[in-house]
């Protein structure tokens, strides 16, 4: 055999060997430089949530210097500053990133889980389960803060049991699923109407407050139960997220690679339900915040990898900014919810809108 048959011989096992190589590198440099992009994202909205939960500790009516609002928060007593930051402006700052945690947890998760951006709480009907509850408990019962957080609690759990249920058929299907939550959710809005309409001018009051989605008057009582829920529930459904990537493939698909995938569906139903129904407990339905975290988070973090952990952040973001432009930013005070559901209204329709344009469905 001559040289140059040798040399052809090498040069045609040596090129495959090389692209795979060049293959390979080329995925684990594209790989590392998304876990880059990603670890970044989430400290710049880490460090935005700390300086957004400073200046809602230190701006209002009265300024109060870092050092006072430090010095409340260690618990010294620092004049003027110890009631009103302490007993007014640290749990509501407290309250908004927890609800925002949850709620961004939530609705990604929902996203996720049925592979449609339309999928959150606020769409398929748990939020409104919640509220036509509450609003019974407020105008009917003449209930308590406890007894009304708990009948929403339970209520969200019920409501999203029973689409699921209705939804269930040979598996659940994303589409079947929202569907019946919309219609669902539409029955329950007309309940919390007409419950409404047969409320006194207190309960009236009260009941609207809690059905727009608010901070006022947050202490720290609402702040445990939304606390210790993140903290049993949160870890559940981060353990869950590689089961929630592989059931993006297809249910299929998902059991082939091992996932027990209705079993899991209900651990993590469960637990994101429970998420969203003990902070809606704590402030209400504050519109459009479990929507709008997850597509946020997609858009800044980019493909691949779980988007819980910087969903449940953006959502503690937007919770705190829209409280805080609700506050200070206009004439009147508006309700944190009033300010998320501006923006998250028009985003829902651009959403409808390019879905229908692209020839999907909903």
């Amino acid at each position: 055999m001559s040289a140059g048959t040798v040399n052809a011989s090498t040069e045609t096992v040596d090129a495959p060997t090389q692209r795979r190589e060049i293959t390979a590198d080329t995925v684990a440099s594209s790989r590392r430089r998304r876990a880059t992009r990603r670890r970044a994202v989430m400290a710049v909205l880490g460090a935005l949530i700390v300086v957004c939960f400073a200046i809602t500790l230190m701006v209002g009516q009265t300024f109060y210097p870092p050092a006072d609002v430090i010095g409340v928060i260690l618990g010294h007593d620092v004049a003027g500053a110890t009631f009103t930051v302490g007993r007014l402006r640290l749990p509501r700052a407290v309250l908004a990133v927890l609800v925002g945690l949850c709620f961004g947890i939530g609705g990604v998760t929902f996203q996720t889980m049925l592979r449609n951006p339309l999928a959150s709480p606020d769409i398929i009907g748990i939020s409104s389960g919640a509220s036509a509850a509450a609003a019974f408990a407020i105008v009917t019962l003449s209930l308590g803060e406890a007894q009304v957080s708990a009948f929403a609690i339970v209520a969200g759990l019920v409501v999203a049991l029973v689409v699921y249920g209705l939804s269930f058929k040979s598996g659940v299907v994303g589409t079947r699923l929202i569907l019946i939550g919309i219609g669902i959710a539409a029955m329950l809005d007309s309940v919390t109407a007409y419950v409404l309409s047969q409320a006194a001018e207190w309960d009236l009051q009260e009941a609207t407050r809690w059905l727009t989605g608010s901070l006022n008057g947050s202490n720290w009582a609402q702040v445990v139960p939304v606390l210790v829920a993140l903290a049993v529930l949160g870890p559940v459904l981060v353990g869950q997220s590689r089961n929630l990537s592989m059931g993006q493939l297809g249910d299929d698909t998902a059991s082939a690679l091992g996932v027990r995938v209705e079993r899991s569906r209900i651990v993590v139903i469960i637990a994101a339900v429970g998420l969203i129904a003990f902070a809606t407990a704590a402030t209400g339905p504050i519109a459009f915040v479990a929507f709008l975290a997850g597509p946020i988070a997609s858009r800044i973090v980019g493909p691949g990898g779980s988007l819980l952990i910087p969903s449940a952040l953006v959502g503690a973001l937007l919770v705190l900014v829209a409280d805080f432009c609700g506050q200070f930013a206009f004439d009147t005070r508006f309700p944190v919810g009033v300010v998320t559901g501006v923006l998250g209204a028009p985003y829902l329709i651009y959403l409808i809108v390019r879905t229908n344009r692209a020839g999907g469905s909903l």
